[in-house]
């Protein structure tokens, strides 16, 4: 995919809203706190959509407080320029999103009791999404054509580069008690099952009709009618939703609608390619 961007430590991060100083002090010198949350994904895996779980989880299912503060100012990404210029305005505790991968993921957290909530989803339907993303996004050169982002994709050619290496780098975790890894296919089965076990993970017991606020401005329709959530604050210069909306369709299994059966095919033999030595078996290769 066409963007500008530089390169630290074997990713791809786009110039326009990051910085090599920036990213480096994400790694290095960035203090996580032990009541920490991070929201971590691969870019369009759910991200939007657990921050707003999460956040509403930290204030008790309140549905107005969600209706106040774009979800980019709740839970900033603290390796982007503009979210390390809002960090001193989250309240504790903080909940922070981050696309970075693991190894160059912030160095404090690794010692302290912080907690890592890692949403992935099917990367067909990622592809799928930033297709559809790329040609809203500024940032972005228009795609020619899906059959490019789809090999961008599978050669990690786009902004963190590899959905894949980012997958296996935080399987690493999978086993310490601060990380807990959910799917987004999980999210939509089942949103009030999941409300509840992340709540858990968080160590925060919710009485009924707080789980029940939590789902409900957690649905997509919620989401995408409040405009803290669907993007529309954004200035057309930077994210143009005249040529596609931020919240799309918020389903499974869209790249049905846009693969070739060549496509999913070759995408197949890459994928179990590139996955065959996680011996881990995801939601979306089970359905």
């Amino acid at each position: 995919m066409l963007f500008d961007y530089f390169t630290y430590k074997g990713v791809k991060f786009a110039s326009d809203i990051h910085s090599e100083e920036g990213i480096s002090f994400a790694e290095n010198e960035f203090q996580v706190f032990d009541d920490d949350i991070y929201n971590v994904t691969f870019p369009k895996s759910g991200t939007n959509w657990m921050i707003q779980i999460v956040n509403l989880i930290k204030h008790d299912g309140d549905p107005n407080w969600n209706k106040n503060i774009p979800n980019y100012e709740r839970s900033p990404w603290y390796e982007t320029i503009i979210g390390q210029s809002l960090m001193k305005d989250i309240q504790s505790p903080r909940v922070i999103s981050s696309h970075l991968p693991y190894h160059i993921f912030a160095k404090s957290f690794f010692t302290s009791k912080a907690k890592i909530i890692y949403t992935m989803r099917n990367p067909r339907d990622v592809l799928v999404s930033l297709f559809h993303f790329s040609k809203i996004l500024s940032l972005f050169k228009d795609p020619e054509n899906f059959q490019d982002v789809l090999e961008d994709f599978l050669k990690g050619n786009t902004m963190y580069s590899s959905w894949f290496d980012h997958v296996k780098g935080w399987m690493q975790m999978k086993d310490d008690s601060r990380f807990l890894y959910i799917t987004y296919e999980e999210l939509q089965q089942d949103l009030r099952g999941s409300v509840v076990k992340i709540s858990k993970f968080l160590g925060k017991e919710l009485d009924d009709e707080v789980i029940d606020s939590v789902v409900e401005q957690s649905s997509f329709k919620k989401m995408k009618d409040n405009k803290m959530c669907n993007f529309t604050l954004l200035e057309q210069e930077h994210m143009d939703q005249t040529k596609g909306l931020f919240m799309r369709k918020g389903i499974s299994g869209d790249w049905k609608n846009h693969f070739t059966v060549a496509q999913s095919e070759y995408f197949d033999s890459v994928y179990q390619e590139k996955m065959k030595d996680l011996n881990m078996k995801f939601f979306w290769e089970e359905s």
